[in-house]
């Protein structure tokens, strides 16, 4: 009796059933070790696909802002340039009201002038005027017209029976508009 209790059954404890087990111990243990390197590969190789996107996206933006810059600075410069020829032209434009206006000068100081002096001076007025209409610069006289303070500036009331209250009786200095946009309001009298 005493030696069939050792026996052993089968599968239980044997050294061949634990070399198995042992062997599928480190087989497991192998297997999440590679399967866990294989992971971190991987990972790694995201990582450092992200890197190359992000260092991509960088460069991509520090480019775009140089370029920005650039075309700031260039676009500034080609304004400047372009304030700088227009006004160049202007000058050019109105150099001939001006040499009018001398010789307008010159004739006054012949005191038997009067006439000729007023005609010089009407002259240079309406050359100016024509130079600046021709820039697209247009003058206008609000007599009449409702008083409105986008294109007047009213310098003074004034009591006038014929007249409404709010409407301007007398243009002191004309006003003048640029393609439509006022640059400088007509002053006039207002109507109490």
């Amino acid at each position: 009796m005493s030696e069939e209790p050792q026996t052993e059954r089968a599968g239980e404890g044997s050294p061949a059933n634990d070399d198995e087990e042992q062997e599928r111990l480190e087989t497991d243990t192998e297997r999440e070790g590679r399967e866990a390197s294989e992971q971190v590969e991987r990972d790694l190789d995201e990582l450092g696909e992200a890197k190359r996107e992000r260092d991509e996206y960088l460069e991509l933006a520090q480019r775009t802002k140089a370029d920005f810059e650039n075309y700031r600075k260039r676009v500034a410069k080609e304004t400047a340039a372009a304030l700088a020829r227009g006004k160049a032209d202007l000058a050019r434009e109105l150099l001939p009201a001006i040499d009018n206006l001398e010789r307008a000068l010159q004739a006054g100081e012949d005191a038997s002038a009067h006439e000729s002096l007023v005609k010089g001076v009407a002259m240079v007025r309406d050359e100016l005027h024509s130079r600046l209409e021709g820039a697209g610069v247009e003058s206008f006289d609000p007599i009449g017209e409702k008083f409105d303070p986008q294109l007047h500036e009213a310098l003074s009331t004034k009591a006038d029976e014929d007249t409404e209250s709010g409407v301007v009786i007398e243009t002191v200095e004309r006003g003048y508009r640029l393609n439509g946009q006022v640059l400088r309001p007509a002053r006039v009298v207002v109507s109490q």
